[in-house]
């Protein structure tokens, strides 16, 4: 299990990846949700909810939603932002390991997004958290997930990336390299921090976030030893469209069975 998301990277998360669109994510998740389900869908739970993004914009369409996080940082900065909600729907949130998780609940969809499922490394990780998320699940419930997906990873392989973004009063810049380990399936990203503003360094850090990626007959296999049946695999965001060597991230549906 990866050992990441420290309190820096924590707190500049949502700056990070503020130009990732949960919203139009969420919408697809409502669509999937509302074109896939088996019976009507009310409760959601996220596992690896990080700090909120999707489930707070679910609840504001409203779902009722519980999302679970093992950061502790990561689930403050959650109920900050849920407790800015109006209208009484806020999301739960609990904060524990998805790989042994028990909250004597059941909801009719589970989430699983932004490669929640490939940092679990090893077989038995992997199966653990989808035995978790079917033991939340009523049956024919659904599993919603993304992964990245191994014939691109090898296809495009990972690359140095630097990103800045500015603040109020400076800017954040992060540099990310990757390295693959092709046996285990596994890419390890070291990720370098820092915020300045003006010329002073307000934080610094340096992180690895080690992420496993995935081939369509393994998910299959995966899925099945865990009480799921794969309803579709597919391009991230476009539902319609199958994954190539050159789609990154893919997205799968599965029914609790």
């Amino acid at each position: 299990m990866n050992n990441s998301f420290g309190p820096i990277y924590a707190d500049t998360y949502d700056l990070l990846y503020q130009d990732k669109d949960y919203g139009a994510e969420c919408d697809l998740i409502g669509h999937i949700l509302k074109t896939h389900g088996d019976g009507a869908v009310r409760r959601i739970l996220d596992l690896g909810c990080g700090t909120g993004n999707h489930a707070i914009r679910l609840a504001e369409q409203g779902y009722e939603v519980v999302g679970v996080e093992r950061s502790e940082r990561m689930l403050a900065n959650a109920r900050r932002k849920a407790a800015g909600l109006t209208g009484g729907n806020n999301p739960i949130f609990h904060q524990g390991d998805i790989r042994n998780l028990d909250l004597q609940e059941v909801f009719d969809a589970v989430l699983m997004m932004f490669a929640v499922l490939g940092y679990q490394l090893e077989n038995a990780d992997v199966l653990a958290a989808l035995r978790a998320a079917r033991r939340h699940l009523r049956l024919g419930g659904l599993l919603i997930f993304d992964v990245w997906y191994g014939p691109a990873v090898l296809h495009l392989r990972p690359s140095q990336k630097s990103k800045v973004i500015p603040t109020s009063g400076g800017q954040i810049l992060r540099v990310a390299s990757g390295k693959l380990d092709i046996r285990r399936h596994l890419c390890k990203v070291n990720f370098q921090v820092r915020h300045v503003e003006g010329e002073r360094l307000i934080a610094e850090t340096e992180e690895s976030h080690t992420v496993r990626y995935f081939f369509p007959m393994e998910i299959d296999l995966f899925l099945e030893c865990s009480g799921f049946a794969l309803i579709r695999l597919s391009d991230f965001l476009d539902f319609d469209q199958d994954p190539s060597e050159i789609t990154w991230n893919a997205l799968g549906l599965a029914r609790a069975v």
